[in-house]
Order: C-alpha cells, then sequence, then structure tokens
C-alpha cells in the first residue's frame, strides 16, 4: 500500500465513522450547521493523524475514532467562531454558517460543537478518558490564546519572530500535536513516547503554518487554493514580513511600513512590490530555512520514540509529503 492509499484509507474510515455519530436531532436550526460544516470536507488531516498515530504504537485505529471526532468537530467549532471574528464570507469554496444562517446560529451551533466534542471522550475506559480530556482541556484553551494573539497583532507593530512563532504554535500547530498524541494516549504508549510524538507534531505544524505563508506568497495560483497574496492584501504580519523588517534595508524597511498601511482598489502592485521586498531583503531564504529547521526537529524527536522503524518511516513520508506540497 502507498502512504496515500493508507491515508486514503484512514480518510475514509473517519468519514464513515463521522457519518454514523453525527446524525444530530432537534432543533434543527443547532444541529443543521454542524452537520454543514463537518460536511465541507478538508483534508482531515488531523483525524487522520489521531489514528495514523494509534496503529503506529501498536493500538487499532477503531479504538482511536472517537478521539479523532472530537479533535475534527473542535477544530471546526474553531473555524466556525473565526470565520464571525474575521466576517468571512467563504470556507472551502462554499458559503460560511453565519452567512448561510445567521451570526448568532453560528455562535451557538460552534457551542453545541466544542460541548460534542467532550462527550465523544464518554466511551473510554476511566483512565484513558482523563489524560485525553485534560490534554483536550490545555489544547483548547491555546487555540483560544493563538486566536487571540492573532487580533492582537493586527493593531500592533512591534510584534517580534518569537512571538509570532508563539501564535502559530497555539493557533495552528498545539491541535496537530494533540491530535497525535491522543492516538498514542488511546494506544497505550508509554509518556516518553507520547510526549515525542507531540513534540513531532508541534513542530510539524510550526513546518507547515510557515509553508502556508511562503505559499501564499509565492504559491501557484493553479494548485494553491487561495487567493495568491491574500496575507499581503490583509496586511497580514506573517513571517516573510517580520525578517524582512528585520532584514531590508531602511528605504525598503519605510516601503514595506507604508505598504502595510494602505489597502489599495487594486492590490496587484502593492503585492508584487512586497514580494520584491521579500526576495531581496533576504526573507524567502530565511522562511525557507525556518521550515527545514522545525521540519527536521520534528523528525528528531521521531527519531526519540521506541516505535518500530517501518512505523517511524510512514510518519516521517507523511510529514515529508506535507513539507513538499504546493497546496
Amino acid at each position: 500500500m502507498s502512504d496515500i492509499d493508507i491515508i486514503s484509507k484512514y480518510r475514509e474510515q473517519f468519514v464513515t465513522h463521522l457519518q454514523t455519530r453525527t446524525k444530530l436531532g432537534k432543533p434543527k436550526n443547532l444541529y443543521e450547521p454542524v452537520q454543514y460544516i463537518l460536511g465541507l470536507g478538508g483534508k482531515r488531516m488531523r483525524p487522520v493523524l489521531t489514528l495514523m498515530t494509534a496503529e503506529a504504537f501498536g493500538g487499532k485505529a477503531e479504538d482511536a475514532l472517537d478521539a479523532a471526532l472530537a479533535v475534527e468537530m473542535f477544530h471546526n467549532f474553531s473555524l466556525v467562531h473565526d470565520d464571525i471574528m474575521d466576517d468571512a464570507p467563504l470556507r472551502r469554496g462554499k458559503t460560511t454558517v453565519h452567512e448561510k444562517w445567521d451570526v448568532n446560529t453560528g455562535i451557538l451551533s460552534g457551542d453545541a460543537m466544542l460541548i460534542l466534542s467532550y462527550q465523544f471522550f464518554e466511551n473510554y475506559p476511566a483512565e484513558i478518558y482523563f489524560e485525553l480530556t485534560k490534554l483536550f482541556s490545555k489544547t483548547a484553551l491555546e487555540v483560544c490564546e493563538g486566536q487571540q494573539y492573532d487580533v492582537d497583532f493586527e493593531t500592533r507593530d512591534d510584534v517580534t519572530i518569537p512571538e509570532y512563532l508563539k501564535m502559530i504554535e497555539y493557533k495552528t500547530s498545539v491541535l496537530v500535536a494533540a491530535a497525535m498524541k491522543m492516538g498514542a494516549i488511546v494506544a497505550q504508549a508509554s509518556q516518553k513516547d507520547a510526549d515525542a510524538i507531540y513534540e513531532f507534531g508541534r513542530n510539524l505544524g510550526i513546518a507547515f503554518q510557515l509553508q502556508d505563508d511562503y505559499l501564499d506568497a509565492f504559491g501557484d495560483p493553479k494548485t494553491f487554493g487561495k487567493q495568491v497574496g491574500g496575507d499581503i492584501m490583509e496586511n497580514k504580519k506573517t513571517y516573510l514580513y517580520l525578517k524582512s523588517l528585520e532584514k531590508a534595508s531602511k528605504d525598503d524597511q519605510d516601503g514595506l511600513l507604508h505598504l502595510y498601511s494602505i489597502k489599495p482598489d487594486d492590490s496587484t502592485a502593492k503585492v508584487e512590490a512586497v514580494k520584491t521586498i521579500f526576495k531581496e531583503s533576504g526573507a524567502v531564504d530565511e522562511t525557507k530555512k525556518a521550515i527545514q529547521d522545525f521540519t527536521q526537529k520534528a523528525f528528531d524527536a521521531l527519531a526519540k520514540t521506541d516505535l518500530p522503524e517501518k512505523n517511524k518511516a510512514l510518519l516521517k513520508q507523511f510529514g515529508k509529503s506535507l513539507m513538499e506540497r504546493t497546496v
């Protein structure tokens, strides 16, 4: 079986479980939006990682399905509320929940999703239930903290690179890390292995987000799922932007600050001017290096586990395929 086939197998297994476990009742205006957002698809990367990790540590994927569902339900809850905060009209190419229904429905359905996430742990034995919910609560709070940092950074001109890395760690990568550690917990792996696989996921998640920052500016419009240059148009202070401010000449720094203070009607010229500064300052090379560094940290953590070599190889290949993506 190729790596793609294995990931597809886990994804299909998960989606089947999702459909049987989320046949929700009334009132329909509470539960329909839940089924709608869960039905929009997406890569299902986090639940796939939970199942894959459980099997890598000698457990059964079936036993990890409810933990995987909790992770996916929480992830989608955060998207519903993020979309309200961003006033976003589209999610995965379809109308967002608050646009399709209304803001109040989006808030309430999101709240219900958070509670449902916790209910999926209830079928586990007491000791595993405790470990899963403890990790889940810590992670959920960190995701909220990451979102708040992101909001705060919009109005700050003094964001540092360590602060930015902490923000993407909390907003994005801790959920990837927790998804993997949950698989290890369900498989009753040792504490050492569970912690090491968490570090693998955490570092891979940071590398993944930095790659996303890079692709947003320099990805291929034909394969990148979003509008290329979107972060620049929105004046988002990404790693590329922060590194440019750190390394560019004084003129380029001033030029970048000016470009990020305006929202022109036609943003094509702005995007190209910013990308030129990103390249000439050396920020592009620095970003690529950071992606490699965090990927290597992930692989170093994986090497510390007592996993069989073939299972390490599968997880490493998954990490590499994430980093080589163009979408």
